[in-house]
Parts: structure tokens; C-alpha cells; sequence
């Protein structure tokens, strides 16, 4: 932990025991991600959240208590079915458990195009959104690799062969549905172009952030988040 902070300059690391099961990880990893953000949360703050399988467990750890004028931003787009991981679902969950009002980008993770991206952001109930999400005084992130069976592919929001051009183009994962390289850039992909939610370069001025994530798989992209 004191080696995570001094490398990357953190106000605080947490590392979990690496369980017996692999299987187990991502669960363990969410717990302690939960508590620690029940630590951080006070009345009249914005909490901006990610998605991924993580995040949604982490909720379970979450302490239920209703805190004054809270509000809860999701930072990305949706899926068009229910889904554990679904965006928006993690957001308003976490939004019932400690009495929250929630804001959610109305629309898919990814356009059809470039064009249908900006027509979308520029719509007046999204910039709203949009502007809230930049403001928060918290982000609850987590990564996605682009490891076999990684999240964006199991849910069919990316193919096979897209990860093929996107590890080609220099990607190692993504943050906020936005593909990074191991320095953190976002790289130059037509995937980016139709991502909805907001940039990683963004995050950069919000206060505190929470990355919870692990596994060997994502080593990578937690660096290029990080830096």
C-alpha cells in the first residue's frame, strides 16, 4: 500500500488478501471497496459512479443511511437491457441505499456514430447531466481489461473483433466506456468517438476519486488510470 501511494501519488491504497478461488477476487476486492466508500460519504456532496461487476457488488457493503442533499451522478451511458451491471442501475442503487437524488446520461454506452454522439450530448437534459458529472466531489470508478470474456464483449457491447483493433491501436482498457493506453490517453479509436459519458480527462479535476479494482489482467489499465 505505502508503495502504491508513493509511486502514483495517492492519498490512500487498499489491498485486499488474495483469496484461495480466483473467482473470489472481484468479490473481495468489492467488499473493501464498499466500506471505503460508506467512510467517505457526508451530507451535501456528489458522488459521481462508473460501472462494472465490481462496483455492483461493492454495493452490498455499502452502509444504508440517508444523508442530506446527496446526489448521485452516473458518469456514463447505459445498456438497453437490465443487466447487474447496467449503469444505471448501479447508480440508482446506490442512490436508495443512502437516500440520494440520481442523475443518469438517458441514453446507450455507445451510438451507432460520431455524429448520433454529439446530437445526443448536445441535448439539453444530457449536458445537464454532463456538467453534474464534472462537478462531483467524488468519483467511484473501476477499470475494464480487455483480457478473453472481458465485460464490454460478454455484454455485446463491443466484438471480438474490435478488441482485436482497439489492443492493435495501442489500448489496454477502458475508463468511463473511454479506451486508454498504458500512459492513460485516451487513444485514437472510432470506439472513443462514440462513447457516451464523460472523458477521462474530466476526472482529472474532480477532488477524490475511488479506482477499485484487480487481477493481473488489469494491471495495465489501473497504471494508466493512475498516471
Amino acid at each position: 500500500e505505502h508503495a502504491l501511494v508513493e509511486r502514483y501519488g495517492l492519498k490512500e491504497a487498499v489491498v485486499v488478501p488474495s483469496p484461495a478461488e480466483a473467482s473470489q477476487l472481484r468479490p473481495v476486492i468489492a467488499a473493501a471497496a464498499g466500506h471505503y466508500l460508506s467512510r467517505h460519504l457526508h451530507d451535501g456532496m456528489s458522488v459521481g459512479v462508473g460501472w462494472g461487476r465490481t462496483l455492483r457488488l461493492s454495493l452490498s457493503a455499502v452502509a444504508r443511511k440517508s444523508y442530506r442533499r446527496l446526489s448521485v451522478v452516473s458518469l456514463i451511458g447505459g445498456l438497453t437491457q437490465s443487466s447487474a451491471v447496467n449503469p444505471h442501475e448501479t447508480a440508482s442503487h446506490l442512490a436508495d441505499i443512502i437516500g440520494g437524488q440520481c442523475y443518469y446520461f438517458a441514453g446507450p454506452a455507445f451510438t451507432d456514430s460520431a455524429e448520433s454522439r454529439d446530437m445526443l450530448m448536445n441535448q439539453p437534459m444530457l449536458r445537464d447531466v454532463f456538467e453534474r458529472g464534472r462537478s462531483v466531489d467524488l468519483a467511484f470508478l473501476s477499470v475494464g481489461d480487455l483480457a478473453q470474456a472481458n465485460t464490454m464483449t460478454t455484454l455485446n457491447l463491443i466484438s471480438d473483433a474490435e478488441v482485436k483493433s482497439l489492443q492493435a491501436a495501442g489500448a489496454v482498457g477502458d475508463l468511463c466506456s473511454h479506451w486508454i493506453n498504458i500512459a492513460g490517453d485516451v487513444i485514437d479509436h472510432p470506439l472513443n468517438s462514440r462513447a457516451v459519458g464523460l472523458p477521462p480527462v474530466h476526472l482529472k479535476s474532480v477532488k477524490n476519486s475511488i479506482l477499485a479494482s484487480g487481477g493481473k489482467a488489469k494491471v495495465g489499465v489501473m497504471h494508466g488510470a493512475l498516471v
